[in-house]
């Protein structure tokens, strides 16, 4: 059991930070109060992206998020991703550190996609177990954030939300609710988004995401929405994200965009539109 901690980034915009704005950011970063970085982004030594990043750590909280653990995977965690996770910690002292709810190691075989999981018992210890080396091995407290889902395993004997709440408290990890994420599921599963905002175990949330999806249909004709990070948020993503912080209050709340990433300009009207709902809700909150 890792106790909780207070997540010590601030309830303010962040954005997931990408090299081609780095001097964008220096000048102008207008409502960001904290940046997030791709852990496997920067494992190696030295050079440029490690300079810049040290940089802007000295000037805003920092947030590491993983892609690569395989939190969820059958087998044991890669000793060696592990040890240069947190050779990258120890050297970035950042804020908050944050993996997926996915595998996606097969044997020595990568997949280059995160992968669901059925909720089941077994996942609850495999998936708990995994968290507990991660946060001894790091020393610190780690988020885990709900997958965007496809599909739905007939093994599962419990929600997700119930399955993440489970996590939590075996654990002591923290959780990053992922708005964008809940809506694609909900769609493509056909629940209601804000039913499984009303079932999430808020109290462990430390960071709030929101990104964009892309809209498809499956072989039937029916939405399939996929999980992209490469547009604006949608209009019924922000109304979700409204519902949610009404019930959880202000927390940091990052924008999300990796793939056809736009001018600075165009990415910071979403932390601007981002920073006047978190500052609705904390005008309601006082």
């Amino acid at each position: 059991m890792f106790d909780a901690v207070t997540n010590p980034l601030p309830h303010r915009p962040g954005v997931g930070y990408k090299a081609q704005h780095f001097n964008a950011i220096i000048d102008d970063a207008g409502p960001v109060g904290w940046l997030e970085v791709h852990a496997e982004n920067y494992m190696g030594l030295g050079g440029r992206p490690l300079a810049q990043l040290r940089h802007l750590s000295e000037k805003f909280p920092m947030s590491v998020h993983g892609v690569g653990l395989s939190i969820g995977g059958e087998g044991r965690l890669d000793a060696d991703h592990l040890a240069r996770l947190k050779t990258l910690c120890d050297w970035l002292q950042p804020a908050s550190f944050s993996e997926h709810l996915a595998w996606s190691t097969h044997d020595s075989a990568f997949l280059n996609d995160l992968l669901p999981l059925p909720y089941t018992a077994a996942t609850v210890t495999r998936v708990a177990d995994h968290i507990d080396e991660v946060q001894t091995t790091l020393g610190r407290q780690m988020l885990l954030e709900n997958p965007s889902s496809y599909l739905a395993f007939a093994e599962s004997d419990m929600t997700e939300t119930d399955f993440l709440a489970q996590i939590a408290a075996r654990t002591g990890c923290g959780l990053l609710l992922d708005v964008n994420n809940v809506f694609v599921s909900a769609v493509n599963l056909g629940y209601s988004p804000q039913g499984y905002i009303d079932a999430y175990p808020l109290d462990h949330v430390g960071e709030i995401h929101l990104g964009s999806h892309d809209e498809d249909e499956d072989e039937t004709g029916a939405p399939l929405l996929i999980d992209s990070h490469g547009r604006k948020v949608v209009d019924p993503v922000w109304s979700l994200l409204n519902y949610t912080l009404v019930k959880s209050g202000p927390k940091p709340l990052l924008i999300e965009w990796d793939t056809d990433v736009p001018e600075w300009a165009v990415l910071l009207e979403e932390v601007k539109r981002a920073d006047m709902a978190l500052s609705s809700i904390s005008a309601v909150a006082a």
